[in-house]
């Protein structure tokens, strides 16, 4: 099963807004609107945080979320994105602020933003499904870390230093700051993100994050701790202005602008699927989410802002506080300009320490800890590609660390499948089209199986779950894995969402014929437990089929 894309003016019209987002707009109005409420108090002192590390300033990174968060939402290709500045792009905004100035930011932002739309339009979306799931984890577990580097300076009070890579950077400043040690800066992170990562466990529902600050700045204001803060924030977005559009220096900003076009493609598509995973009945169009981040990149420098993505972390909060259509992205935009308009001589004396304490905390959060230790013992080239992806993000740059990632990882696959590789002989008398008879009549009662020949890993994984989850006028679908020749963490992944989705729309699932090696792979990932609890795995298919004729029975 294949997707065909339009072409043409057909093409056009498939990527922008149309009918079916009025319509999903009209659905949960005033869920929608609590949901952008909640995400703009978790957001607002992200934001915040991301402008200063971005080397841009605060009213950046508000302006960012603003601007960025209303475009992206009206043209992008998920309901449930919040997009703005994120930690994983001031990774690659530093080395242009060093080497061009905010200037070159800006220019970059208008250059990425067009790559984008060029990209949107081609159909190269889809792609980002080949990316293997070991590779996201390390790639995301680098950023974490890199993220939790740029802080360090932050962290104890001093100004950022000089040097390129955010490792050399962390450690003059520790060197700096043991000559003369300060230990109040690094008390307020570190309680700043404690406070917020306990209250994410104990009490969820509130925004710790925002009170937390809050807390901290009239601490450091009223014992006069002397700490660096954000400053002075313009009242209001500016007024926007082309001084920046420098045509000569394109030329030596391309390499930068395609590694910020990557990077905003690469984390905006995986953070749709992220939300899709998070809700049973969402799926995104890439193409079309690659237009609205690329048209958001394209306006955001004209009013002084930094290049933006989706972000993850504001998305979940999103989907976990009911959103149902883009009013809560634009709801969250549009309580960010309030704030800057009503509340920006406050924000302005926000402490650097205690925004560090945030992106500390967020760090933390963003690592999946029992992921990854999963993903590590799962494969051996599930281990490889994420222990490769997270070192050459931490220690080179992000864009270098997704393409030898990918090349690994294919080529890792590639030896698999061909050790795997089976040819067998059917005689033509056995040879009954697409079903045996047996497979017939079990399709008259509403069960059909499906075989898997050959191997469920990342570069067909998405496949298989199309198929899948296509099925319908069916009370119980069999999974015959008997026949599975190599099976990854990314393909363990697909077919435990595979289950869920067809859970969900009341149909029942059983599996058969597992192999014990594959076997471990799905209990060490937590592939569908409930099946095995619940008595629905069996060895061999007759088994399966015997309990599922028992199922349709009973209904």
């Amino acid at each position: 099963m294949t997707e065909q894309q339009p072409k043409g003016r057909g093409r056009l019209r498939s990527l922008l807004p149309g009918p079916a987002d009025l319509h999903a707009a009209r659905r949960s109005p005033g869920r929608d609107l609590v949901a952008g409420l909640t995400v703009a108090v978790v957001a607002l002192p992200l934001a915040l945080a991301f402008g200063v590390a971005s080397g841009l300033g605060a009213e950046a990174g508000l302006t960012t979320a603003v601007i960025a968060g209303i475009i992206a939402a009206v043209f992008g290709g998920s309901n449930l994105q919040i997009s703005g500045p994120t930690g994983a792009m001031t990774v690659v905004l530093l080395p242009v602020v060093h080497d061009f100035g905010a200037q070159g930011v800006l220019l970059v932002g208008v250059m990425a933003g067009i790559i984008l739309v060029a990209l949107a339009v081609s159909g190269i979306g889809r792609a980002v499904r080949l990316l293997p799931t070991s590779l996201i984890e390390g790639f995301t577990a680098g950023i974490a870390v890199v993220i939790v580097l740029q802080q360090v300076p932050s962290m104890l009070g001093l100004d950022p230093g000089e040097g390129e890579q955010v490792w050399a950077i962390a450690g003059d400043a520790v060197a700096r700051w043991t000559t003369d040690i300060d230990v109040t800066p690094l008390l307020m992170t570190l309680g700043v993100a404690a406070v917020i990562l306990i209250g994410a466990r104990l009490l969820p529902a509130v925004p710790a994050s925002i009170l937390v600050i809050i807390v901290a700045t009239l601490i450091a204001a009223f014992f006069d701790l002397g700490l660096p803060t954000i400053g002075a924030i313009p009242a209001g977005i500016p007024a926007p202005t082309a001084d920046f559009l420098d045509l000569s220096a394109v030329a030596a900003l391309i390499p930068s602008a395609l590694a910020v076009a990557a990077l905003a493609a690469l984390e905006s598509l995986l953070c749709a699927t992220v939300a899709d995973s998070m809700s049973v009945n969402e799926r995104h169009d890439p193409d079309r989410e690659l237009l609205g981040q690329g048209l958001a990149n394209i306006a955001v420098p004209f009013f002084g802002g930094v290049p933006a993505t989706a972000a993850i972390a504001r998305t979940a909060v999103n989907v976990r506080a009911g959103a149902r259509s883009r009013i809560a992205a634009i709801t969250h935009s549009l309580v960010l300009l309030v704030v800057i308009y009503a509340a920006s001589g406050l924000v302005g004396h926000v402490p650097l320490a205690a925004l560090a304490g945030v992106l500390l905390a967020t760090c933390v959060q963003m690592i999946g800890f029992g992921s990854i230790w999963a993903f590590v013992r799962a494969t051996r080239a599930d281990a490889i590609v994420l222990t490769l992806t997270f070192a050459i993000t931490v220690a080179v740059d992000l864009v270098t660390a997704v393409v030898v990632g990918v090349i690994v990882a294919a080529l890792l696959a590639l030896g698999s499948v061909s050790r795997s590789a089976r040819l067998e002989q059917v005689p033509l008398e056995e040879d009954r089209g697409d079903h045996s008879a047996e497979e017939l009549a079990l399709l008259s009662d509403r069960i059909v199986a499906y075989r898997f020949d050959g191997p469920l890993f990342f570069g067909a994984a998405h496949r298989f779950l199309l198929e899948l989850t296509g099925v319908s006028d069916v009370d119980v679908v069999i999974l015959r894995m008997s026949r599975i020749s190599t099976l990854d963490a990314t393909g363990a992944t697909i077919l435990d969402d595979a289950v869920r989705r067809l859970e969900a729309r009341g149909i029942a699932v059983l599996i058969s014929g597992v192999d014990p090696v594959h076997s471990r792979v799905l209990r060490t990932l937590g592939v569908a437990p409930h099946l095995r609890e619940t008595g629905r795995v069996f060895e061999h298919t007759p088994q399966a089929i015997t309990y599922a004729r028992e199922l349709v029975a009973g209904r």
